[in-house]
């Protein structure tokens, strides 16, 4: 009685409410006296969901990137369109930096009747009269490497025709006609079509028949005993080097034609050994693709079969021109090139254009001597 008696109406009313309200229960379980302990379990699934998520993203990522460089490697590997104006390039443009040589644009049709460009030159060295019928028709036929156009290299190449003209002035017994011809692939420059390994080969097949055909035009007769005698050199800069020993190796020279030489410029053995010249990784699964490649250029393999072709008496001398820096062949590829010559008993030289890279050989002047100087020596060997 007397407690309540210091308590007001509201005080009253809050202890009722309190009273009123129901104890949490606990969530923690009795048996008996004795009181157990619940503890979260955590699942297995669960700690195993972010790597399974993460591992799968990488492994559909490499194979669509594995994916994407099967289906585009035509893309990967030709590239007509770099720079974005080398389809709109032309011959004028580069006439002021060609150092009075003459070049002007002809028309081929390959097998498939894929129309080509061809940039073509003609040059007379020796000291005798150009009047006077030529003792040797040499021929020169270039395929460029696998980006840009025909027309931005025509300085460089004029320059070292420049440099062999120099030197030609000091011949005293005849003179000889020098025919450069340089092949514009399908899909490059002015030419109609799309790249691949197979198409290029048929254009460079067409290229050496144009070559036969204007030397039976200019100088007659329809066998290698025609006069004067019609002398090749074949010069493949990267892939173009690739593309010169396919037609070496794999199309029948012409009757009135005769391979005298090829020049292999920052060459590589195959498209294989660059694909893991690009991909070195071996936990990457990008070098493994290579029984998917449709594009092979192994030159590798062609060296072995124009030495059987040819044999030793009449294989072609070889020319490998290596760039000192060369970012992206290897110096050991063009060893490896080099030493496939030796061993397959071929008249080889190689020389190495000090601070160059992959596509400087031919800016330096060190490199235009060099393919000037073999040249010369190419020449020479043939007047006598």
């Amino acid at each position: 009685m007397f407690f309540f008696r210091g308590l007001s109406r509201t005080s009253i009313r809050r202890l009722s409410k309190l009273a009123s309200i129901p104890s949490r229960p606990s969530t923690t379980p009795r048996i008996g006296n004795s009181t157990l302990t619940c503890r979260r379990r955590y699942h297995v699934e669960g700690l195993m969901l972010a790597p399974v998520v993460f591992g799968g993203l990488f492994v559909a990522l490499w194979t669509w990137k594995c994916f994407m460089l099967v289906i585009f490697q035509n893309k990967i590997i030709y590239m007509p369109g770099l720079p974005p104006n080398s389809r709109w390039e032309k011959i004028q443009d580069y006439a002021g930096r060609c150092a009075g040589i003459q070049w002007r644009e002809e028309r081929v049709r390959a097998r498939d009747g894929t129309d080509l460009a061809l940039c073509i030159t003609d040059l007379d060295l020796g000291s005798s009269a150009t009047s006077v019928q030529p003792s040797v028709a040499f021929y020169i036929l270039y395929f460029q490497g696998n980006a840009s156009s025909i027309p931005p290299r025509l300085p460089d190449l004029s320059s070292a025709l420049c440099m062999l003209k120099r030197r030609s002035m000091q011949w005293h017994d005849g003179n000889i006609r020098c025919t450069m011809v340089c092949l514009s692939y399908r899909g490059y420059w002015t030419s109609r079509g799309s790249p691949t390994e197979k198409g290029i080969n048929m254009d460079a097949a067409a290229a050496l028949h144009w070559i036969s055909q204007m030397h039976r035009d200019t100088y007659g007769g329809e066998d290698g005993e025609s006069r004067p005698s019609a002398k090749l050199v074949l010069w493949g800069q990267s892939i173009g080097a690739g593309v010169a020993t396919n037609l070496a190796a794999q199309t029948p020279m012409p009757a009135n034609i005769q391979l005298d030489s090829l020049i292999l410029e920052t060459p590589f053995t195959s498209i294989r050994a660059m694909l893991e010249v690009l991909y070195p990784q071996k936990w990457l699964p990008y070098r493994h693709l290579w029984p998917f490649l449709r594009n092979h250029l192994d030159s590798w393999e062609n060296l072995g079969i124009i030495s059987e072709k040819y044999g030793s008496s009449k294989s072609p001398e070889i020319f490998v021109l290596e760039a000192a820096k060369d970012e992206l062949v290897p110096q050991e590829l063009s060893q490896k090139l080099y030493d496939r010559c030796l061993d397959t008993q071929f008249p080889v030289s190689r020389e190495v254009v000090g601070g160059a890279f992959h596509n400087d050989t031919m800016f330096r002047g060190e490199g235009r001597r060099a393919v000037s100087n073999f040249l010369s020596h190419r020449i020479a060997s043939a007047r006598v």
